[in-house]
């Protein structure tokens, strides 16, 4: 399927008017037979939006449809889980409402937003090789998809992520000093050790293992003795464009691409750790066949991009909850009757979360104070 689900205060008479026209929409059958069916509902008022049952149901749709059909679960599993994820998915519709209200007082933000959402769209039409907007909304009809519901829900995305880097990730990357950053790359230094690698590939395909493990060790052995790697490369690797690449494993344009030792899988990352430039691998067995590989370089020279960034994926997920809790706590967020006892212990969570933050910053500072005194 193409693009597959990618401040009022007069808060009880906006309820009140949204609950009667959703009941007065009830089908004439049922409200004959006196059978109440409700179609929608409000949940919870957020500043000026409200969110409504339809849109929880939404989200318990593309949920069950990720449990079920990545996770495996089947549907009284499904059902289980969702249940008990329900509070978390309803607080996570709250959280988009602020992010989408943040983003829209925010200037510039709705502008770029947009140009995201357009330059998907287009991906997406090339992708299936449609050449117009109109293909694409035609095809997605087909599907019984609507665009302007994707485009919607794009939006949101989108603009939930240009808040939270805007606001978050931004302030952290360039909050830093030069001096916070080299102390923390000398504490963690190895976190940005960075290898260059060459590899010979011997497929398995139609061999016997014993044989061409065989030949691995003797590579092996003469890329020990001296022999050149790029050579044995050329000559035994069966990887395509080895006569061009000469074994080396490099980025798009050709150079060599740096990997970072923290991030290689152990299946490499165990074998490769100890070796210095210019070291070479026993043979290494994977699915396919035999890898034997060679380090280069070795470098964990001061990257301050590099350290800025690592910090900031470190920091930002604590750094994007408490500045989630400030915008909910500084929101007017009234739950409707039914969904108070789901939402409002949330609620009470953030100011206990923020009380203990406060106790713990008076706490430092008066320490602080002491220690200077003294």
């Amino acid at each position: 399927m193409i693009l597959k689900n990618a401040l009022a205060r007069s808060f009880g008479l906006a309820f009140a008017a949204l609950a009667l026209m959703f009941v007065c929409s009830a089908p004439a059958r049922a409200q004959e037979e006196g059978v109440p069916v409700v179609l929608d509902e409000p949940i919870a008022q957020v500043n000026n939006d409200v969110i409504m049952l339809s849109h929880l149901k939404r989200e318990i749709e593309n949920y069950k449809e990720i449990l079920i059909n990545q996770r495996g679960l089947n549907e009284s599993q499904a059902g289980e889980e969702i249940e008990k994820k329900k509070p978390e998915i309803i607080f996570s519709l709250i959280n988009e409402a602020l992010l989408v209200q943040k983003g829209k007082d925010s200037p510039g933000v709705s502008e770029e937003v947009e140009a995201d959402v357009n330059r998907e769209i287009l991906r997406v039409a090339k992708q299936y090789n449609l050449t117009t907007i109109e293909e694409l909304e035609e095809a997605m009809k087909r599907d019984g998809q609507s665009l302007s519901a994707v485009r919607e829900t794009l939006r949101k995305h989108f603009m939930r992520q240009a808040v939270l880097s805007n606001e978050v990730d931004r302030k952290i990357y360039f909050g830093l000093t030069e001096a916070e950053a080299r102390k923390y790359h000398t504490e963690n230094r190895t976190k940005f050790q960075s290898v260059t690698l060459s590899e010979i590939f011997l497929s398995l395909a139609g061999r016997e293992e014993a044989e061409v493990l065989s030949k691995a060790k003797q590579i092996v052995a003469e890329a020990r003795a001296g022999k050149d790697f790029g050579e044995l490369a050329v000559k035994n690797s069966e990887r395509p464009n080895v006569e061009k690449t000469k074994g080396l494993l490099a980025d798009e344009t050709g150079k060599a691409r740096g990997f970072m030792v923290a991030e290689l899988s152990e299946a490499i990352a165990g074998p490769t750790k100890d070796l210095k430039a210019g070291g070479v691998t026993d043979p290494l067995k994977i699915d396919e066949g035999f890898l034997i590989l060679r380090v280069n370089e070795r470098d964990d020279a001061f990257n301050e991009r590099q350290v800025r960034a690592v910090i900031t994926q470190e920091r930002s997920e604590n750094e994007r909850e408490s500045f989630l809790r400030t915008l909910r706590q500084d929101a007017y967020i009234k739950p409707a009757e039914n969904y108070k006892a789901i939402i409002q212990p949330m609620l009470e969570k953030d100011t206990q979360a923020t009380a203990t933050k406060e106790a713990a910053t008076a706490s430092k500072n008066t320490k602080d104070k002491k220690a200077q005194k003294q």
